[in-house]
């Protein structure tokens, strides 16, 4: 943990939880959001049959990375989640979104 508090440049365990706290909710619900939006844009299992679950993967993807944000803002911890999710959107090569901050 201590190693995982200085990559992140965190100080206490309490902020450590409540980002565990914010990765385990936003993981969860972006599955179970992934299910409605798949059902709203009228992409069911019926329809697509095998392509179900891999189009609901990759749909759970953009959903995750609002939620990340919008959650890590509830929590009080925006500033360490927008700086995750730029960087790691970075390495995915959508650097291209972001000025030089």
């Amino acid at each position: 943990m201590k190693k995982l508090k200085e990559r992140w440049g965190i100080e206490s365990n309490f902020q450590l939880t409540i980002i565990f706290i914010v990765f385990a909710i936003t993981g969860s619900t972006s599955a179970w959001l992934s299910r409605y939006v798949c059902d709203w844009i009228g992409l069911t299992e019926e329809v697509l049959g095998l392509l179900y679950t891999p189009i609901r993967l990759i749909l759970i993807f953009p959903i995750y990375q609002v939620l990340l944000v919008l959650i890590g803002l509830i929590f009080g911890q925006f500033k360490f989640f927008w700086a995750f999710e730029k960087k790691m959107l970075r390495k995915m090569g959508f650097g291209f979104l972001f000025k030089s901050s």
